[in-house]
């Protein structure tokens, strides 16, 4: 599944995941040591995007960042339950999908 609909990441928006991942509050569910190869795994196995173009469309500015992301990457949709996010759907032709509209997605094209 990785091959055909890849993760997309950008230094910002990695960097933010890592912050989030590694706080404190999560101790109690995941150790911080499986957190982290999970964060090593996503950036071996991810594509990394360089952002030339800047968005300024989101309501909250700290999400255009995973807008960059998308159209620089040419991302084929976006998965967030960001409430912000998902009033811009689509954005740019780019699907704004929640998890579950995802899941529910990629069941569809299963063969």
């Amino acid at each position: 599944m990785a091959e055909c609909l890849p993760i997309l990441f950008s230094d910002v928006t990695f960097q933010e995941l890592q912050e989030v991942l590694t706080r404190s509050k999560f101790d109690k569910y995941i150790p911080l040591d499986i957190r982290s190869q999970f964060l090593a795994k996503i950036k071996l196995e991810s594509e990394q995007i360089l952002v030339s173009e800047i968005v300024n469309k989101c309501r909250d500015p700290k999400d255009d960042k995973f807008l960059d992301v998308a159209l620089n990457g040419q991302a084929t949709h976006i998965i967030t339950g960001d409430k912000d996010l998902l009033e811009l759907n689509p954005f740019e032709g780019i699907p704004i999908l929640t998890p579950k509209q995802f899941l529910e997605f990629i069941k569809d094209i299963k063969p």
